[in-house]
């Protein structure tokens, strides 16, 4: 019974000393700790895309580039650009369609990534370190071609919405459409964009918050409360969002 107790307590102790030698090896590498952290923005530059063109296509608004990255080659569609065959082109954020025909072009591409705020000049250490901050999520800068989504009933399309924002401010709605973007757990909320392919002058893309989730290309249908002019601070506003929205 002596010999038991005393292999339990030995137990401890070792146990114990394995910890505290945990602790102080944990403490003696701080140093390397910090350079490991003053290095992970170098990291976030994988959420950049460098892209090498390989075959242009033109039409009135976008620009069909087939490219490669790494091994990959796939196509991806831009507003208009004057590029050519082995230009350098950056992106951070892209929209899948497949099956999508070009009306223009009278052509299907299997894939396409439509992209969001390409350029030509590769990201400065200040471009990847904003990356890492969580910040208000940047509106959808271009109408998604091919988005045809219909009303549900009772519910009302995007351009309804814009075309008669007063009538609806404070009210709930529900709108149907495509995410087109995705921004999760931003000031406790996720920001969702959608598109129905309607549109009243330039107001395409609706923003709405909720505590569900959507995934990119999902159709969904939302219900929540209109708000007009509504400021987040930091110099982000809407002028017309709708929050605390179900996913139906």
């Amino acid at each position: 019974m002596r010999l038991i107790f005393a292999l339990l307590v030995s137990s401890i102790l070792l146990s114990s000393c394995q910890e505290s030698a945990k602790k102080v090896q944990s403490f003696s590498t701080g140093e390397k700790t910090s350079q490991t952290m003053s290095e992970t923005p170098t990291k976030k530059a994988s959420n950049y895309h460098h892209v090498i063109v390989k075959e242009v296509l033109q039409t009135s608004k976008y620009t069909y580039l087939y490219v490669t990255e790494n091994s990959k080659q796939f196509w991806i569609a831009v507003r208009r650009l004057d590029a050519k065959v082995g230009d350098d082109v950056y992106y951070t954020q892209a929209f899948p369609m497949q099956n999508f025909k070009s009306k223009e072009l009278d052509r299907v591409f299997e894939s396409v990534l439509f992209i969001q705020g390409n350029t030509s000049t590769p990201p400065s250490a200040n471009d990847i370190a904003k990356m890492g901050a969580k910040k208000m999520p940047p509106k959808v800068d271009n109408k998604i071609e091919g988005i045809k989504v219909n009303a549900v009933s009772g519910g009302i399309s995007i351009a309804e919405l814009f075309k008669n924002r007063t009538q609806y401010e404070g009210k709930k709605v529900k709108v149907s459409g495509q995410v087109v973007k995705v921004n999760n757990g931003i000031m406790g909320k996720n920001w969702i964009h959608i598109q129905d392919g309607t549109a009243n002058a330039d107001d395409y893309d609706l923003t709405f918050t909720t505590q569900d989730k959507a995934n990119m290309g999902q159709i969904v249908t939302l219900e929540g409360t209109v708000y007009l002019k509504k400021e987040f601070g930091a110099g982000y506003s809407y002028d017309l969002i709708i929050e605390e929205a179900i996913i139906k």
